[in-house]
């Protein structure tokens, strides 16, 4: 456990018993990124895990933070800590699903060569899913980073992607594939009160906002500013 034996000994337990905390850790974060299809996992169950036999203070920091180093160095993954950004909704009387007690969460960003994480480690059985986080975060990122829900699924209907849909042949329910990019943190949901009634926005949130994703949506849209962009979407989502 790299700089944890001129540390640990603070806590009053064995090198071992530490080694086997960060251990069942890095098992979680790994297993819980897979079952819930990467959405955050909050700082609280990492914490949880820990004190559940342990009540040193501290302790739960140094663990995670050495399981950390060790996701990085052994699974070649960034354990990332999400950014809350400050929405662009923030004051005009908006109420978000996300936004109440917004705790610490964590995500699993691959550190591999992008052409190297595609042969050994991309799940091609999830590929279409990649597509359609792509297809939506473009279509948010060319309305200026926020749409209406109700442009937001004009443009989905233009591509085959209905709201009443349940039984789509790719993505299934197409409405809670919509809503499981709000839970992935890739999309931020608002409803907004005006003098007309509520609103339903849909907001850029932290992963897309990420650097690197932010980049190759750019870098995308600059390559094919010339073409029908909702065209070649499309194409993308049914990879034809």
């Amino acid at each position: 456990m790299a700089n944890g034996g001129e540390d640990f000994s603070q806590f009053d337990i064995s090198k071992e018993e530490i080694e086997k905390l960060v251990a069942e850790v890095v098992r979680y974060v790994i297993f819980k990124t897979h079952q819930n299809l990467g959405c955050p996992i909050k700082r609280e169950e990492l914490v949880h895990l820990v004190t559940k036999n342990y009540s040193q203070r501290n302790l739960p920091a140094f663990v995670i933070n050495a399981a950390k180093e060790k996701l990085s160095s052994v699974f070649g993954y960034e354990l990332r800590e999400l950014q809350r950004s400050r929405p662009a909704l923030a004051n005009l009387g908006r109420s978000s699903q996300n936004s109440v007690a917004d705790p610490k969460s964590y995500i699993l960003v691959s550190q591999l060569p992008p052409e190297v994480y595609k042969k050994y480690v991309e799940d091609v059985n999830t590929a279409h899913l990649t597509g359609f986080t792509f297809v939506i975060v473009s279509i948010v990122h060319l309305a200026g980073g926020k749409i209406p829900e109700e442009n937001l699924w004009h443009h989905l209907k233009r591509m085959g992607l209905f709201e009443n849909d349940v039984n789509h042949p790719v993505f299934g329910n197409i409405k809670q594939a919509l809503e499981t990019l709000v839970q992935q943190r890739y999309l931020q949901k608002d409803k907004v009160n005006g003098p007309e009634g509520n609103t339903v926005f849909y907001e850029l949130a932290e992963r897309a906002l990420d650097g690197p994703v932010r980049e190759k949506i750019k870098e995308y849209i600059s390559q094919t500013w010339d073409f029908e962009v909702f065209g070649l979407l499309r194409r993308l989502v049914y990879r034809v």
